[in-house]
């Protein structure tokens, strides 16, 4: 599986959560709400998830393996970074890598 478009929707500026970005892999799969986030100097993605009946909270999807979440994490991380460097162009549409 490929990673062939990672669009970042939005950045915050504020808090440690710092982006929401969409994935999409081999051209046919799209996966919505991925969190960037910066915790003790450190960037990783939080997974879309749904909150439980008990106040928990559960992944609609998340990779399987910890080498493709590591794969995704860094192509998700740099996709940030390179969109902080053109933020000064940041419009309403999304930025494409």
């Amino acid at each position: 599986m490929q990673i062939t478009d990672i669009k970042v929707r939005k950045i915050f500026e504020e808090g440690p959560m710092k982006a929401v970005v969409s994935v999409t892999f081999d051209g046919q799969l799209a996966v919505h709400d991925i969190k960037v986030i910066n915790a003790r100097d450190k960037f990783f993605i939080v997974m879309p998830s749904r909150k439980n009946p008990d106040d928990t909270y559960r992944d609609i999807v998340h990779p399987i393996n910890a080498q493709f979440r590591r794969t995704l994490e860094d192509a998700v991380v740099a996709a940030y970074e390179e969109a902080l460097l053109h933020a000064d162009e940041l419009t309403a549409e999304p930025i494409e890598f």
